[in-house]
């Protein structure tokens, strides 16, 4: 739907909701599927950053895409596109570049109902052992929750300065490491596993930080964290600690709406 300059201000108001939701959401598949192609996190979440500021512009004069989060990772794609063109060293860049043109041969059809979750392999490669054992946590709920800085320094009880220092450091550190991104062979998943399931349960936790348990930014991270988990579940069948996980998880999350009372004090499940 094409909006006019005469149309309501609450219109505007709507789209910008929109906006916001579709980055809460697929935020984290998002800048996983890009930092996939590209090895840079760093680089992957600057262009989508790009794209919510171009939809912000484009989405109030053109109206919202069928598939907003297609239209997202499009834009972003094309942006990584245009970075890697003007940068010094061709070279180096061209394999980014080949990634990046051979999806947008892909038809637009694909692209509007599904691509790759590379969330889980993205929580793998956050939990390197070449990056510090201090950041797997923070660097996850970062890139692939897509947290910010500041709610993250707050969990860790440090300062969102120094937190967001750390993470441009830990994301320059997989940049030039040449970290792979994929999820590791068998035998060296149980050293990283520790640092993913910290994760999710972090994530899981955070969700939780609203009183009364019913905000929707919450209830959506607490969601995202048991999804993970299910996939982990997936991969890793025969791990105890996974199962374990997941069946704590869902049993707090049976009783979200009555962990609180009326007066806002909390229900102990006795």
């Amino acid at each position: 739907m094409k909006m006019s300059g005469s149309e309501p201000e609450s219109t505007h108001r709507t789209i910008h909701r929109t906006i916001e939701r579709v980055a809460r959401e697929s935020y984290g598949r998002l800048v996983a599927y890009l930092s996939s192609h590209t090895r840079d996190v760093a680089s992957a979440e600057d262009a989508l950053s790009d794209a919510l500021v171009k939809a912000l512009t484009a989405w109030p004069r053109d109206g919202v895409p069928d598939n907003p989060e297609a239209w997202l990772m499009t834009t972003a794609r094309h942006s990584i596109i245009d970075h890697v063109r003007h940068q010094q060293v061709a070279e180096a860049s061209e394999p980014t570049l080949a990634l990046l043109r051979e999806d947008s041969k892909e038809p637009n059809v694909t692209l509007a109902t599904e691509f790759p979750d590379e969330r889980l392999k993205l929580l793998f490669v956050c939990a390197h052992p070449a990056i510090d054992p201090a950041m797997h946590t923070p660097l996850m709920l970062q890139t692939v929750l897509g947290l910010d800085a500041t709610r993250i320094a707050h969990a860790f009880l440090i300062s969102p300065t120094t937190m967001g220092q750390r993470l441009v450091r830990a994301k320059t550190k997989i940049r030039d490491g040449g970290i792979r991104f994929e999820i590791p062979q068998a035998p060296e998943l149980p050293e990283r596993l520790d640092a993913v399931l910290e994760a999710i349960y972090a994530a899981f936790g955070l969700g939780w930080d609203d009183i009364a348990g019913v905000d929707q930014r919450g209830r959506d991270l607490a969601e995202e964290a048991i999804w993970l988990a299910r996939v982990l579940l997936l991969l890793m069948p025969g791990e105890a600690e996974v199962h374990g996980l997941l069946a704590l998880m869902l049993h707090c999350e049976a009783r979200r709406a009555a962990r609180r009372g009326p007066d806002g004090g909390y229900v102990p499940l006795s």
